[in-house]
């Protein structure tokens, strides 16, 4: 059994078009997955296209593990894309790794996808009627095929014909012989980003990676919009009607990296704001403010600069950890969570501690961090958590434990809550706090706190108490 006490992100995307085609970008797509390694550790992927010709690697394990040894120098392509996968809809297996490649008599495409559709298991039996096969569980593979059955068609009509047959959230990028395409859904529920390199052009699930291959961010790309890049120009249109604009709330609460600038909010002024936010509802009497590294560090700034209480670094995380245990018990998860984590003692001996976390899911980790707070020497813990409680699961591309295993479901009251986590206090930002941080009152997905979405979704599938989320 896994350790999931942080909510998942189901994966990233990047993609670079060079006009020149003798340019190599296969080596920049590299680098743009390094920086979104976050988004997915399971598997990695990159294809790219040299004189209409599509070569894809791909492998389990991180980008430095699946392009060892200069495996990625050695791919050649004027244009490529790249995928960084953790799974939500399809199994772990190197079948369901992207980019997925489909090759037809009109040519080859490369696609890879951030987001989980809803109406996946639907288009995917009416495809298989149709004799198209399939080599993999993931829902990515629908959008493939799709794509591939309506080319004669033309690319831009085949793209937007798949893009209205398919519902729920996708940031998707699609590599041809001639050309690189990014999608967004209507909503807008998935990031994607438009960014400018010499002579060419970047697709980004986050502008942090075009900073990585030193390129410059131009702009989002805009719900339901399409961009088509070529040699000659990059065209834009949208393909669907103006709908309620409905941005993951987590991809600032945790997903994103903090250097990234999401629909022109900064995701690391959201959390300091969200900080300053949650000091204003949940004040604490107290010594000294922690973060949890490393995405309740910008909280804990914001929380301690306006409950002017001083900022401390009371919580070391080990950096060569990864974010999965294979843990069989809770035992064992616990002290998993104890080899991530480790206390500076004489930081927080004597003191009054604020713990600033951005979420609580399981309750794994704060439980734990509370205990070797207090046997640290600390005299009070007071936990603080810059998001609402997590009492939903999600049905859009986050890996959300079963609604019975989310803490703020099984342990009752915020009392007992607290109570059942050993802290002396426990106190969670609004909804109303955690919109005010993204500088708005709309324009977010919270159905995970909330169970209000912004898509409708089967009703059979938001009853089930036995699935993570809507394969």
């Amino acid at each position: 059994m896994e350790e999931r006490d942080k909510l998942r992100e189901e994966c990233g995307v990047f993609g670079v078009f060079s006009e020149d085609s003798e340019r190599d970008v296969s080596a920049l797509v590299y680098y743009g997955l390094f920086a979104l390694q976050h988004r997915g550790q399971e598997s990695a992927g990159i294809a790219a296209v040299k004189n209409g010709v599509i070569e894809c690697r791909k492998g389990m394990g991180l980008v430095g593990d699946v392009f060892k040894g200069g495996e990625a120098q050695k791919m050649r392509g004027s244009a490529a894309v790249g995928h960084v996968r953790y799974s939500t809809a399809g199994a772990s297996n190197l079948e369901n790794a992207q980019p997925f490649i489909s090759r037809f008599k009109l040519g080859s495409i490369a696609a890879a996808h951030n987001g989980t559709l809803t109406n996946a298991e639907v288009v995917r039996e009416l495809l298989e009627d149709a004799g198209v096969g399939f080599t993999s569980s993931s829902d990515s593979e629908v959008i493939v095929n799709l794509i591939a059955k309506n080319y004669r068609k033309g690319l831009e009509k085949a793209l937007t014909d798949t893009i209205q047959s398919i519902k729920g959230s996708y940031a998707l990028i699609v590599l041809t012989d001639n050309d690189m395409v990014g999608a967004r859904d209507p909503n807008g529920i998935r990031p994607l980003c438009l960014g400018k390199i010499d002579k060419g052009w970047v697709l980004s699930s986050e502008s942090c990676a075009i900073d990585a291959i030193g390129g410059e961010f131009v702009r989002d790309v805009e719900p339901g919009e399409m961009v088509i890049v070529s040699k000659e120009q990059v065209l834009s249109f949208t393909f669907s009607e103006k709908t309620r604009r409905a941005i993951c709330a987590f991809e600032y609460v945790y997903f994103a990296r903090p250097d990234s600038v999401i629909d022109g909010v900064d995701v690391f002024g959201s959390r300091v704001r969200a900080g300053e936010i949650l000091a204003r509802e949940s004040p604490a009497n107290a010594d000294l403010v922690i973060g949890v590294p490393d995405s309740g560090i910008p909280a804990a700034i914001g929380y301690g600069r306006a409950a002017n209480i001083r900022f401390g670094v009371g919580i070391v995380k080990s950096k060569y950890v990864g974010r999965i245990f294979i843990a069989p018990g809770q035992r064992e998860r616990e002290q998993a969570v104890s080899v991530k984590h480790n206390v500076i003692k004489s930081e927080v001996n004597g003191k009054r501690v604020v713990l600033i976390d951005d979420s609580i899911v399981r309750g794994t980790t704060s439980k734990r961090l509370v205990s070797i707070l207090k046997t640290a020497g600390a005299a009070e813990v007071h936990i603080r958590v810059c998001s609402p409680s997590v009492k939903f699961p999600c049905f859009f591309g986050i890996d959300t434990p079963h609604r019975k295993d989310l803490i703020s479901n099984s342990s009752g009251s915020i009392d007992e809550l607290c109570l059942s986590l050993g802290a002396d206090s426990l106190a969670f930002l609004s909804a109303e706090g955690l919109l005010e941080s993204l500088n708005g009152k709309e324009g977010y997905c919270l159905g995970c706190f909330t169970g209000e979405y912004p898509i409708p979704v089967r009703v059979e599938a938001k009853q089930r108490e036995g699935e993570a989320c809507y394969k």
